[in-house]
């Protein structure tokens, strides 16, 4: 098996340390298998999307990338059916965006998201 060297931070490596240890997994290397595994499987069921579609947009981010949150909401205002907005713990905002739309348009918005560094997680949920 090819052995791939990645950095991470000291939060993201004590995160990854009690993840693997609530979860049981036998090391470091599992558990970030299993991470790549699950995006892997997200973004192929993202790119089988076609159509006309419905979808939930969770967005998690700290108060200071409000400003970039708002701008990539104004840009794709079209598909936005409701947005709300909470405060959950800390400086920590999570936002869930409706959707409705071309899958396209949907799938750009939350690869935006995605892509930024600034956001936690961002999760889609299509239907």
């Amino acid at each position: 098996m090819p052995i791939v060297s990645i950095s991470l931070n000291d939060e993201i490596l004590s995160e990854l340390d009690k993840l693997q240890k609530t979860m049981g997994f036998s090391g470091r290397s599992e558990i970030i298998r299993a991470g790549i595994r699950n995006l892997v499987s997200e973004e192929k069921q993202r790119a089988n999307l076609s159509g006309q579609i419905h979808a939930i947009l969770m967005v998690i981010h700290d108060e200071e990338s409000e400003q970039v949150v708002t701008g990539i909401k104004h840009n794709h205002e079209d598909l936005i059916g409701t947005h709300l907005h909470s405060k959950v713990d800390g400086n920590k905002c999570m936002e869930l965006f409706l959707l409705h739309g071309d899958a396209g348009k949907i799938d750009i918005m939350t690869k935006d998201f995605k892509i930024n560094k600034k956001m936690e997680n961002v999760k889609l949920v299509a239907m």
